[in-house]
């Protein structure tokens, strides 16, 4: 990729099947660069009169740009150029992603105690009437080390679809741009714009049926189609700036799109643009988006200046790519990554209205950032099997939750190489009993290693965590893979065989290598995969022959247990006790 400048591959929001808008951009023939606010509509002037020439223009907005179009908009001091664009005469095929290794290593955010008081102040503000909604971020802050287009590529995989752009600014702003935001900013060709604000989200579920549910809950919350409907009539106002007379709409409310860790919720606020109307017009009406500021903007806007330490640069800002003729798009710059050198910075946050509560939107917070945590370091799926006289114990349970894995998180799925790679480990092991190490690499490249399967004890100790696993409801807890630190964290003394998890709500999960059956009033039961924890081959089987049922269990429930087992498909059922 030496010699890229840009890639934009973004959908049509228009038309969801049609194909994306997917190029690479490679030198360009001129760099735009605005570095205050007075250069700002100047700049997009110019980017409007090179698309009207036949030229292609991908470049971003900071957020801090905004008072180049209103002086009553308050931001923090710019960090960089307010805006960077740069014009090319064609675009390239899109290329091969560099594959080799890239890692953030996340060194720190806002701390809870600094975040619960930042969102008293901003509860009290609403209750006192200064505002009705504002949006409340934070930045991550890390050390990245590799090739920026390798993660480009792994932020894809982790956040597929959308609106995701690479842009690397060179000597000009000495910045990699990585974003892979699901949300649009705005849409505008042919005199007609549509805009698609997004305010709204839930986690995935464990079960298709915990999911739907979610996902319903989602559309139907009061607190969530509040903070929706806000946002929308913001909009509606914005729009109706640049708009012909009685054209604004809102074709759309309150659909749920899924994303692979969250559930978000749009709108569609749409117009006919009044004529002559010019794009440096369209984001003098509309930036920055509503749905990053709040409702009244201006006064949101104060708000965030006060309660946020810094500048928010790039996020939510506006990336976008203006064709040649005029046809614009931008997104809004969620879900976005920027690299200065070795430092790496990534926004999160969230809409908080009346009755929002800390609790909740820090749990939001931590759901919005699975994306990035996906990326931030190379992980392979796993399967471990026994392998006993040349047989693999439950294989094709095994293998359905591997391509169940791997559908979720984007891996290319080989049945037949898969199946190779175990054939050719098991010719070469035909006799006494292996533990089987299966990993999946994000390519699809299948490897298998055989290690000597001691005899399981026929009894062993547990201990019971002495705090809860914040990551239970995690897809790296919900699936097999080889990244396990949210694991390993919790400690096993010599003499105790595991650890017993359990969640935020006191809720007991699973094991750190298998799952738990506890026999309560009478019966074994297992906790639900609605608790946080990963569904266990051994567990399933357990299931399917009624010798477990499903229950959710409390850790203040533990006194009452009768009896404990530590269930794997290596192990089988261990009879435990609880220490």
């Amino acid at each position: 990729m030496d010699g890229i400048t840009a890639l934009v591959d973004f959908s049509d929001p228009s038309q969801p099947d049609a194909p994306r808008l997917r190029h690479a951009f490679g030198t360009p023939l001129q760099t735009l660069v605005a570095h205050t606010r007075d250069q700002v509509r100047p700049l997009l002037d110019a980017v409007q009169a090179a698309s009207d020439q036949g030229q292609w223009c991908v470049g971003y907005l900071q957020y801090e740009a905004a008072p180049a179009f209103d002086a009553a908009l308050a931001v923090h001091a710019a960090d960089g150029p307010l805006a960077w664009f740069a014009v090319f005469d064609k675009p390239l095929p899109w290329p091969e992603l560099a594959v080799g290794p890239a890692q953030i290593d996340w060194q720190s955010f806002i701390a809870r105690a600094d975040f619960d008081a930042a969102m008293a102040t901003l509860l009290q503000a609403i209750a006192d009437g200064e505002l009705y909604q504002m949006n409340l971020t934070a930045q991550m802050q890390g050390s990245f080390s590799g090739a920026p287009q390798a993660l480009f590529a792994a932020l894809q995989r982790a956040q597929p679809g959308g609106y995701a752009a690479f842009i690397d600014t060179g000597h000009t702003g000495n910045m990699q741009i990585l974003s892979v935001s699901p949300e649009l900013f705005f849409d505008w060709r042919d005199g007609n714009i549509l805009a698609r604000p997004m305010k709204g989200t839930a986690r995935r579920g464990a079960t298709e049926a915990e999911d739907a549910a979610l996902a319903a809950a989602l559309r139907t919350s009061p607190k969530e189609r509040a903070e929706n409907v806000m946002i929308v009539d913001l909009l509606r106002n914005d729009v109706s700036r640049i708009a012909e007379p009685f054209s604004v709409q809102v074709p759309r409310l309150f659909h749920t799109e899924a994303l692979p860790t969250v559930w978000q919720m749009t709108s569609d606020v749409s117009a006919r643009t009044r004529a002559g109307c010019s794009l440096a017009e369209v984001f003098a009406a509309l930036f920055p988006c509503g749905s990053v500021t709040g409702a009244p903007k201006v006064q949101a806007m104060r708000k965030i200046k006060a309660l946020e330490p810094g500048a928010r640069g790039v996020y939510c800002g506006a990336i976008g790519v203006v064709q040649p003729g005029g046809h614009a798009t931008f997104n809004v710059p969620i879900r976005t990554v920027t690299l200065r050198g070795a430092q790496a910075q990534c926004g999160i946050g969230s809409g908080i209205t009346f009755d929002a509560n800390a609790e909740g939107e820090w749990q939001e917070w931590a759901n919005k950032q699975a994306f990035v945590q996906r990326a931030s370091a190379p992980f392979a799926l796993l399967e471990t099997l026994a392998l006993v006289d040349a047989q693999l114990r439950n294989r094709a349970e095994h293998l359905a939750r591997l391509a169940q894995a791997a559908a979720h998180f984007g891996t290319p799925w080989n049945p037949e190489h898969v199946a190779h790679t175990l054939d050719t480990l098991i010719a070469s092991h035909p006799h006494n009993d292996w533990r089987v190490r299966l990993l999946l690499d994000a390519q699809g490249q299948a490897t298998a290693e055989a290690y000597v399967l001691e005899a399981s004890p026929a009894r062993v100790r547990l201990q019971l965590a002495d705090r809860p696993l914040l990551e239970a409801h995690s897809e790296f807890v919900r699936f097999k893979t080889t990244r396990r630190a949210h694991y390993e964290a919790f400690s096993t003394p010599a003499g105790v065989f595991d650890t017993l998890l359990w969640n935020a709500a006191g809720e007991i999960t699973e094991c750190t290598r298998g799952n738990i059956a506890l026999l309560l009033d009478g019966r074994w039961v297992t906790p639900p995969l609605a608790s946080g924890l990963l569904g266990g081959i051994g567990r399933v089987v357990a299931l399917q022959e009624g010798r477990l049922v499903e229950a959710v269990v409390r850790v203040d429930e533990l006194p009452r247990v009768q009896a404990f087992a530590f269930v794997n498909s290596l192990r089988g059922w261990i009879d435990a006790d609880l220490v």
